[in-house]
């Protein structure tokens, strides 16, 4: 007997819940579970870096940021965004300390191959390489974001080391 009655209350209960849903619009319930999916994500990334799981940490902050869509990014733009802070900090020539001296050295060929995220083995041409420089720009340009001022001013040399072999 006393499952039949907490059929029958479990079965109210959801009946009211479905109305209730099939009432607010769907804009609510994305933008409600968007919020849901966010705070859990957090939640989630704060318990593996308590946790001491540093390396599921990141990745729970990225697809978290990207929900959020924090300054218009994707979560693809943000990865590839990642990729480029990577590959100029392994050559040296970007630091995230203010402090640092911007000695602007030379930068060789390879490193603006690697920057511009073009394929060396292959012919490119003038206009792969603007393609390529309009990309990354699009998602790095200090008017969108202030704080990446650094790497457009970086990104603008590579085109330019680039371009010289063409001219």
């Amino acid at each position: 007997m006393n499952i039949l009655i907490y059929t029958l209350v479990i079965l109210t209960i959801f009946y009211f819940l479905l109305k209730f849903v099939s009432n607010i619009s769907s804009k609510k319930i994305s933008k409600s579970l968007r919020l849901i999916t966010i705070s859990g994500l957090f939640v989630l990334a704060i318990l593996f870096a308590i946790g001491g799981k540093f390396l599921l940490t990141l990745p729970l902050t990225l697809a978290s940021l990207a929900l959020l869509k924090l300054k218009g990014l994707t979560l693809f733009q943000m990865i590839s965004l990642y990729r480029l802070i990577q590959t100029l900090k392994k050559s040296g020539r970007f630091s995230f300390n203010q402090s640092q001296n911007n000695n602007m050295s030379t930068m060789s060929v390879n490193e603006a191959y690697k920057i511009l995220n073009l394929d060396q083995k292959k012919k490119i041409t003038k206009e792969d390489i603007n393609k390529a420089y309009t990309k990354i720009q699009k998602k790095i340009h200090p008017d969108i974001s202030p704080e990446t001022a650094r790497l457009s001013t970086l990104v603008n040399e590579a085109r330019d080391v680039l371009l010289k072999d063409f001219i």
